[in-house]
């Protein structure tokens, strides 16, 4: 025991291996939770995990989830490697996913190979635009990139709001809501039952397109050092407020992507209310993962099967699927409580001091 704590503080994924514990810890405590409301904490989990993974629509069903919360996760994750906090991918989201929809019912006579790619550039461009707007604020006045990114949330959702209520409300007289996207553009659905599609294998290649600018290029390397110490990075001529900048557009094109999917391959249409907090849960997830992006995915699937699995949860185990927000809460504790858990460890059997 003694020689596996050792390995695991002095890993170069320590913290990635304290989230895991956090994780698992979190589930203890929401037991002891279950336990004291009188109910059975097996019976409860074991309803959360078929509700998620059982069959195959209810699988597809997890992953549809993740693919959001991976994008806004990974979001929040390149703007912290340069030390920024990028707390707007929600409303960077909403921006996004209105440009696609304003595309896909505007350039309907595209052909698909023209017009899903436009969708997508647009949607890249809607939160872009979010993330530049407060990036710009950050690297030329110093203003503080979690308020203005806060203020900006509401802005945007706001912004969007009219926008559908006004003037792109549909022609159906749904309220709060565009036009259909063209069916052209309309990603292909993967399991029956389900609105898991294609989109997942796009939202892939980012994935490992960014975990090689982050961890492995010349690109995240500046960024890590902008993060880690801005002065000295400008001494060494990285030019900290370009790359801020740069990071932030970055950041809010990976948002707007997760609301340009969501449009292709959930709804095919902007609606008001298109997102149930997926930008805030990416802060969580980025947190949780410690802004690594493969920590990314694999969080972002475990959130993904606990809101999937918790309806399911509370219709057999008779379980409050509230229980679910009180689990992400834990967790977020225990991360953030990451410094106690290690020297606790280390007290148990840890040997070496952790960098």
């Amino acid at each position: 025991m003694t020689s596996l704590l050792d390995r695991i503080v002095e890993s170069k994924y320590q913290k990635l291996y304290f989230s895991g514990f956090a994780i698992i810890l979190a589930f203890f405590v929401g037991a002891i939770v279950i336990v004291l409301n009188k109910q059975n904490p097996l019976l409860a989990y074991a309803a959360l995990l078929r509700g998620a993974f059982g069959k195959p629509y209810t699988l597809a069903n997890t992953l549809q989830r993740a693919v959001p919360l991976a994008l806004t996760g990974l979001s929040v994750a390149v703007a912290f490697k340069a030390g920024v906090w990028n707390i707007g991918s929600e409303g960077q989201l909403y921006l996004g996913a209105f440009a696609a929809a304003w595309a896909g019912f505007t350039f309907d006579g595209l052909p698909w190979f023209l017009l899903i790619p436009v969708i997508l550039l647009l949607g890249m461009f809607g939160g872009g635009l979010g993330g530049f707007i407060p990036g710009l604020l950050k690297a030329r006045y110093q203003m503080n990139e979690v308020i203005t990114t806060i203020m900006l949330n509401s802005v945007f959702i706001l912004f969007t709001s009219y926008l559908v209520n006004y003037p792109f409300k549909t022609a159906e007289g749904q309220m709060g809501a565009t036009d259909k996207i063209a069916e052209t553009a309309r990603l292909i659905r993967l399991v029956r039952l389900s609105k898991f599609h294609t989109g997942v294998f796009f939202t892939l290649v980012i994935i490992i397109f960014m975990y090689y600018v982050m961890q492995k290029s010349r690109v995240g390397y500046e960024w890590k050092m902008i993060g880690e110490n801005t002065l000295f990075a400008n001494y060494i001529g990285i030019q900290p407020a370009r790359q801020i900048l740069v990071v932030m557009i970055l950041s809010g094109a990976l948002a707007g992507i997760a609301g340009a999917l969501e449009v292709l391959g959930v709804h095919y249409r902007f609606i008001e209310s298109i997102s149930p907090g997926y930008g805030y849960d990416g802060i969580l997830i980025a947190m949780i993962a410690m802004y690594h992006p493969l920590g990314v995915v694999l969080v972002a699937l475990i959130f993904g099967a606990l809101k999937v699995g918790a309806l399911p949860m509370e219709q057999f185990s008779n379980v409050p699927s509230e229980l679910i927000d009180v689990l992400q809460s834990i967790i977020i504790l225990f991360v953030a409580a990451e410094t106690g858990l290690i020297a606790w460890l280390r007290t148990k059997g840890g040997k070496h001091a952790v960098r």
